[in-house]
């Protein structure tokens, strides 16, 4: 038998390195994790490089190469995949930012650069939206939050370039940054200008808002200042569907993965960081009856890692673990479980380690691996791929590849 269908589960950061406070061994390796360790015994494993030997991957190159799009042609910047994953309609052209909400003191200085971690911004991100003018330049914004303090910018116009900086300082005690042009063209020094018109303009509209009033009189921070980087060109992506022969959706809380996908042409399943993990594999087995291929993104194992937390990594893969339990009884259904990238808690960053892969269903040959961990997957049978491979082995073992040559 064949399998006819793709599930493509990407733990963020899963893969790791030795921690001490675990005896030497990786979350992975310490977790108690049967049926990861399952899927490792009953299909082949290997380990994976999300882009190339030696190159830290980050969250969105890694996720286009496993995509099957080459970062190289396709990566313009997270700015616009951050945009497009908090529902704004990215158009070729656009240019979109990564925004966060902040704080600022009355002397303009930053005193908070996640405003406090502001649970909701729906009510002054749409402030922003509609007061925010800036039709002196030809130009109209798109502003949308995205979860907790966060946020994403797009602008639609004429003569714009990606090629301008942050106001964000990175630090707090200091005025945000003046953005500038990072290029000695007419459209970066315009662009810029709109930048810090937006910028000034939104931070009049916080500044009085109820929202923040309100924040203020309970001794909270106060959201009164978008800082806005990572600027990027919306590109031409070929249309998932077309490119691999696959339907498809994408369950993903983070924006920046959502983006990702919808970029591409998988319909967007919305899910929130605090939506259940069962709930999310609900949701996914939902697709998988309507659809070819689901990409299934779970995002703390990742978050742990940059803060250095190897127990609660372990026990946040544990509990991956327990849900995927129904995939099992998903039939003809091909299952890749993988990494996006490393993050080890040790360096509390990306790393360029290889992350382990499995690959579980009928067509695929069985290797002698039986436990799911960066070592025991490094001599499966697999041996080490490139993300930009895994699209094109997974559409072959569900025969959906066609031959190159005679």
């Amino acid at each position: 038998m064949t399998a006819s269908k793709i599930l493509l589960l990407i733990i963020d950061g899963v893969g790791d390195r030795p921690c001490r406070n675990l005896g030497n061994k990786t979350p992975l390796e310490a977790a108690c994790i049967p049926n990861l360790d399952r899927l490792a015994a009953e299909g082949i494993c290997g380990i994976m490089d999300p882009i190339a030997p030696g190159v830290r991957a980050g969250s969105d190159t890694s996720h286009l190469s496993l995509l099957g799009y080459d970062p190289h042609t396709y990566y313009t910047g997270r700015g616009p995949l951050e945009a497009a994953g908090c529902g704004i309609k990215m158009e070729p052209g656009m240019i979109g930012f990564r925004a966060n909400y902040a704080t600022v003191d009355d002397d303009g200085k930053v005193i908070d650069r996640r405003a406090g971690r502001i649970p909701d911004t729906a009510e002054i991100s749409a402030a922003v939206k509609d007061g925010v003018d800036l039709s002196k330049y030809g130009v109209e914004i798109e502003f949308a939050p995205g979860t907790g303090h966060r946020a994403a910018l797009a602008l639609r116009g004429k003569g714009l370039s990606a090629a301008v900086s942050s106001n964000d300082p990175k630090k707090t005690g200091v005025l945000p940054k003046t953005i500038v042009a990072e290029d000695d063209t007419a459209e970066a020094a315009f662009t810029a200008e709109v930048c810090n018109a937006f910028a000034a303009q939104a931070a009049e509209i916080l500044k009085n808002h109820p929202v923040n009033l309100e924040r203020k009189a309970r001794g909270e921070y106060p959201a009164n200042a978008v800082l806005i980087r990572g600027a990027g060109e919306m590109g031409v992506y070929e249309p998932f569907e077309e490119k691999h022969e696959l339907t498809g959706s994408v369950v993903a809380a983070a924006a920046l993965i959502a983006g990702i996908g919808s970029s591409v042409g998988l319909e967007r399943i919305p899910v929130l960081p605090t939506t259940p993990l069962a709930d999310q594999v609900n949701l996914v087995c939902r697709e998988l009856e309507k659809k070819d291929f689901v990409l299934f993104n779970v995002k703390a194992a990742d978050e742990y890692g940059h803060d250095g937390k190897a127990v609660e990594k372990m026990k946040y893969l544990e509990e991956v673990d327990a849900a995927i339990l129904p995939f099992f009884d998903i039939p003809d259904l091909m299952i890749a479980v993988c990494g996006d990238h490393s993050t080890p808690c040790t360096i509390k960053d990306h790393s360029a380690d290889p992350v382990p892969l499995i690959l579980h269903g009928d067509g695929t040959r069985i290797d002698t691996v039986t436990s799911y961990d960066e070592i025991s997957c490094a001599a499966g049978g697999m041996c080490r791929i490139s993300g930009g491979s895994l699209m094109p082995i997974l559409c072959d073992l569900i025969d959906k590849t066609h031959k190159y040559g005679a």
